[in-house]
């Protein structure tokens, strides 16, 4: 028998993505008797919400409520709160969702007797051009996503750290908590690693499939990356633990960087081992950039890959020193 699945999906200021996302819920194989779907708005002022109530005014699963916090970790606590389901599903406006989504999702809950599951989101351009293109597989490459499986993909089902659009009983949220509500961003990581040491398993399962469009721009590619950076160290204020190896990478390399440059005036062993460094990390990007662009089969993306993983990886180590700036400030 089917359980009661609720699908929280807290968003602002997505009058361009609303639409799809929820005609894909609504192409769910799942049956819309035990579905109920909540769109937190967090006061958008654009045409979000009038789109929500123009477009789908007669579907009654879906509901839209209200969050004058405006940020992501009250919506998701608003939703968790009204939400009548015993399992929770949370998703993301700024993506599409393949129609057995929930279905999977809640048999592999079921079925594995685990905390959390979810699948891979394949990332697509946020335009139809040739930046937003190399934007969206710089994020879909191990060069710039790391290990993260739900990312880069997975061949086989795997215990992780974290996934996109989380499947949860919702008993659990009694148990550990809810969303911390300090964690302007990276909220669903901050959660995660928590259930994780609580003792819970997080499950990513391949062939469970969901489609986000990434920053269409590299300006907002740039500031997408800076924000990141900022939100895995700034949470220590908070004595909040929220990264792991992967998202302390970009820090590393540029801090490395950065001293081997100071250094430079006065070694002449630390000059050569700055310029080995910056030659081994461009002569990296050009070789991941080429292997890329012949996989896709298209030329000119040698030229615009490189610009993609290095504002990836400058903004986010760039972002990653703010974020110690303002811990310590």
């Amino acid at each position: 028998m089917n359980r009661l699945v609720s699908v929280i999906i807290p968003c602002r200021n997505e009058e361009n993505y609303i639409e799809n996302c929820l005609k894909s819920l609504l192409e769910q194989d799942y049956s819309k008797e035990k579905l109920e779907i909540l769109v937190v708005d967090g006061m958008s002022k654009d045409k979000t919400r009038e789109i929500i109530k123009e477009k789908f005014k007669d579907i009654s699963l879906i509901k839209l409520l209200e969050n004058p916090n405006r940020y992501t970790p009250f919506g998701l606590n608003l939703g968790i709160k009204e939400a009548r389901g015993d399992i929770i599903i949370r998703m993301d406006a700024h993506a599409k969702y393949d129609k057995d989504y929930i279905s999977k999702c809640v048999y592999y809950l079921k079925e594995k007797k685990v905390d959390n599951v979810g699948g891979i989101m394949k990332t697509l351009p946020g335009r139809n051009n040739i930046i937003a293109k190399a934007i969206a597989l710089s994020l879909s490459h191990p060069f710039g996503a790391g290990n993260s499986y739900f990312r880069i993909g997975s061949r086989e089902p795997q215990l992780v750290d974290t996934v996109f659009g989380g499947c949860y009983w919702k008993k659990t949220f009694d148990r550990i908590g809810y969303y911390n509500e300090k964690m302007i961003r990276s909220q669903d990581l901050e959660f995660n690693l928590r259930l994780k040491e609580s003792g819970g398993r997080i499950l990513l399962i391949p062939d469970i499939v969901s489609y986000y469009y990434a920053q269409p721009s590299l300006i907002g590619f740039l500031k997408h990356n800076i924000l990141d950076g900022i939100w895995v160290i700034y949470p220590l204020k908070f004595k909040v633990h929220a990264f792991s190896w992967r998202h302390l990478t970009p820090l590393v390399f540029l801090g490395t960087l950065f001293l081997l440059f100071l250094l430079f005036l006065f070694s002449i062993f630390f000059s050569l081992l700055f310029l080995f460094l910056v030659i081994l990390y461009f002569s990296l990007v050009m070789l991941f950039s080429l292997k890329i662009a012949r996989k896709e089969r298209k030329f000119s993306l040698i030229f615009f890959l490189p610009i993609a993983f290095l504002v990836r990886h400058l903004g986010y180590g760039a972002g990653s020193i703010l974020g110690i700036i303002k811990l310590i400030f």
